[in-house]
């Protein structure tokens, strides 16, 4: 049983100021051009004034690309297009500077951190400021075992919050959430399922790394034997994330959580992170209302993670790297809605 009582969550956090946000409405109607000539940017930059609590709209100068990794023991059946225990080598690639993500966060100014939850190398082999949340090496097999102790589980969630404060308290306005991780989907998937009341069969994609037909009925065939698993604990949601999430996941959950109570912005990525977030719904209703769906991924347990909590897109250009590309390309969308809302003209 968790020290932690989840339900404060839904008393901490509070929707996004409405009066500023009726407000935003009310100056957009003033502006050059007409409410409605901009599509969604208006929503978006009335949207930020909200979160932000601020009329004209601050712009996003502190953007910070977050990424969670970890590896998932059920990456040993076959289910994914990495290697098992591969997160180490998309932890050095992003450290490097030559995956995806650390190109786009260059480009865009955007600040990167990656926090090592239960990536399976030793932990030596990453810096120290990587690994100074790792809960474990690796996760288990949710497929036929617990991906970590309910001890574990709290442990990743209070990271996640702990984090979350520090990345608040360093004055970051807009987080993209990523994950690092060999896996991760499949987990992902099961929640998703067990949340939604589904079969595997509709919730299970091809990954990040695309997987052909016989690894997708493999992938398919460990979210229902995780869907077993997860179905006698959905009333849990710490016991839920620790039979058949991981330390990754477990981590994003509490970081959403509670940048939601700091106040703090976030742009969702890929199937890891709608998932995530889909448990925080779960404990918080009004949570969501902190979140923006970055892109499409063209997961079916990502588009009905999103459906489930009203999100829609931002982006649909079938981006499946995960790391948090796709939501890294929606961020200079939501900054330019942030300069429209702020810079137009009134009309005269």
């Amino acid at each position: 049983m968790s020290s932690l009582n989840l339900d404060d969550f839904a008393t901490l956090i509070e929707r996004p100021d409405a009066g500023v946000r009726r407000d935003a409405e009310e100056r957009r109607e003033r502006l050059v051009p007409s409410a409605g000539a901009l599509g969604r940017l208006d929503e978006l930059g009335e949207w930020l004034a909200a979160a932000q609590g601020a009329l004209p709209v601050k712009p996003v100068e502190r953007p910070r690309v977050l990424l969670f990794a970890g590896d998932h023991g059920v990456a040993k059946l076959g289910v994914s297009g990495g290697p098992a225990g591969g997160a180490h080598e998309l932890v050095r690639a992003v450290l490097d500077g030559v995956s995806p993500a650390a190109v786009l966060a260059r480009r865009f100014g955007a600040e990167l951190r990656v926090v090592d939850m239960s990536v399976d190398c030793d932990a030596a082999d990453l810096p120290e400021d990587v690994t100074r949340h790792r809960v474990r090496r690796g996760s288990g097999r949710v497929d036929i075992e617990d991906a970590l102790t309910v001890e574990e589980a709290e442990r990743a969630f209070r990271a996640g919050m702990a984090v979350a404060d520090e990345e608040a308290d360093s004055g970051t306005d807009l987080v993209v959430l990523g994950d690092l991780s060999v896996g991760g989907t499949t987990a992902a998937g099961i929640l998703v399922a067990a949340l939604c009341g589904t079969d595997a069969s509709v919730v299970t994609g091809r990954g990040g790394f695309g997987i052909d037909d016989l690894a997708w009925m493999r992938k398919c065939a460990a979210i229902r034997d995780g869907l077993r698993r997860a179905r006698p604990v959905l009333g849990d949601q710490m016991e839920l994330l620790a039979a058949t999430g991981g330390a990754d996941l477990a981590a994003m959950t509490g970081f959403l959580l509670q940048s939601a109570v700091r106040r703090t912005p976030v742009i969702l990525d890929g199937v890891v992170t709608a998932a995530c977030a889909l448990v925080a719904q779960r404990v918080a209703f009004r949570a969501p209302d902190w979140w923006l769906a970055g892109q499409a991924s063209g997961d079916p347990a990502q588009a009905k993670a999103l459906d489930r909590m009203a999100l829609n897109p931002l982006l649909d250009h079938g981006v499946t790297v995960g790391e948090g590309t796709g939501a890294l390309l929606a961020l200079p969308l939501v900054q330019a809605a942030a300069a429209l809302a702020a810079e137009l003209p009134e009309r005269s």
